[in-house]
């Protein structure tokens, strides 16, 4: 437990860590990497190329200083981290390296600033807080490893099948290696996929959600191939897994994670809305909700520049032919001829709220989302502008978790 005094002199860095929080970050990293450059073998270099990283961890631990009193609060974030962390494989072993520097990074960006009795209370309130990271992620690891069909940290999988979904996504099904049974999952979960390319001095770990429903005798995800534009760089897995991994090839994989997954307990109306190869844990639900709850009615809507990258296309209009109680919708940004000959899509530009008025029977309804950060944004600002209660709206960031404040 911290002491009363403790508590007071986290929460009076709250303003400071607001305002310089992303430079003490950058820093922290910047250290971390040269004390240890072992580490780089489990981060996201792209995501820390564009600040990305830096910004969420700024966000952690702001948020930690605001709630220092009563850390039960960000509870959930530290369990949505926690997957996360499970899922590369980081272990309590890398907590004090992180605090080391954590500190040091502190000190370094606030200099006089960060007194003695700053440091000392925030060595301390790391403690806390590293030990729920670690109590929630031991959970995590053991109940990954002995569960049925169960591993710790990667596994040997065998691609079976590559199949082309769109111009820019390409799914791959995965068999274990060793034959073995397959961990069971919930639909919105994902895998990390550890990738050793020859021409990259570090091993590179990516997180694709299952694509599929849970059942099957493999596991599938959906890859979209980053080509990389202006100051975003290719995706150094996407392009590698998309151009140089084969049926037959071997790839390693942590066991399924997450906590952006469906509630197959509630039986009222719900609606899934994707952009771009955040379909990808859409169909998995969307799967699953029409496999085993016929009777819940599903509206299915995707974002798409145009026909030719709307990946798994004729897959759901097929389900909503054999399932009455699925409807879709299609919106397309920059349709092309061939798309408007044919009649592809249903709306030209972007998702909004009129529209989704429009094709959303009952606003009543469970809401999921998935897609590029802009998409996000727009549709927590409709649905909450349409007055959809806070608990009926849940989403996934790819990456490291965005800012809540900025889906206001």
């Amino acid at each position: 437990m911290l002491s009363q005094k403790t508590i007071q002199v986290i929460k009076s860095t709250v303003p400071v860590l607001e305002v310089h929080g992303t430079a003490i970050t950058k820093r922290f990293y910047e250290m971390l990497f040269t004390k240890h450059p072992e580490l780089l073998n489990i981060f996201n270099h792209a995501n820390q190329k564009q600040g990305r990283q830096q910004t969420a961890l700024a966000n952690a631990v702001y948020a930690a200083a605001l709630h220092i009193e009563n850390l039960e609060a960000i509870l959930p974030v530290v369990k949505q981290i926690g997957h996360k962390h499970r899922s590369l494989g980081i272990k309590a072993e890398h907590y004090p390296i992180v605090g080391e520097n954590l500190l040091a990074a502190i000190k370094d960006v606030l200099g006089d600033a960060a007194t003695d009795e700053i440091i000392q209370a925030w060595a301390e309130a790391y403690g806390v807080i590293a030990d729920a990271f670690i109590s929630v992620e031991a959970e995590m690891y053991e109940q990954a490893c002995e569960q049925p069909g169960g591993w710790s940290d990667f596994r040997e999988f065998v691609v079976q099948r590559k199949v082309v979904e769109s111009d820019v996504i390409t799914s791959f099904y995965l068999v274990p290696a060793d034959k073995g049974l397959l961990a069971a999952y919930e639909p919105g979960q994902y895998v990390s996929v550890k990738a050793d390319i020859p021409s990259e001095s570090n091993t590179h770990i990516r997180q694709y959600s299952l694509s599929d429903a849970p059942g099957n005798p493999y596991y599938r995800i959906s890859v979209k191939r980053e080509e990389g534009m202006g100051d975003k760089p290719a995706g150094k897995v996407s392009v590698y897994l998309s151009e140089c991994i084969g049926e037959g090839d071997v790839l390693l994989l942590s066991a399924p994670a997450g906590d952006f997954t469906l509630n197959q307990e509630d039986s009222r109306p719900v609606v899934l809305l994707s952009g771009g190869v955040g379909l990808t844990p859409m169909i998995s639900m969307l799967t699953t909700l029409v496999n085993s709850q016929p009777a819940r009615t599903v509206t299915f809507i995707h974002a798409a520049q145009n026909g030719s990258l709307h990946a798994m296309k004729a897959y759901v209009e097929e389900l909503a032919r054999n399932h009455p109680q699925l409807s879709y919708y299609w919106c397309y940004e920059k349709p092309t001829d061939r798309d408007r000959e044919q009649h592809a899509f249903h709306k030209e530009g972007y998702v909004d709220l009129s529209w989704l008025q429009q094709v959303i029977s009952k606003k009543e309804a469970s809401y999921y989302f998935c897609g590029p950060l802009p998409f996000m944004k727009a549709i927590n600002r409709a649905l909450k502008e349409w007055g959809v209660p806070a608990e009926d709206i849940h989403y996934e960031f790819f990456g490291p978790a965005g800012s809540l404040e900025s889906f206001s």
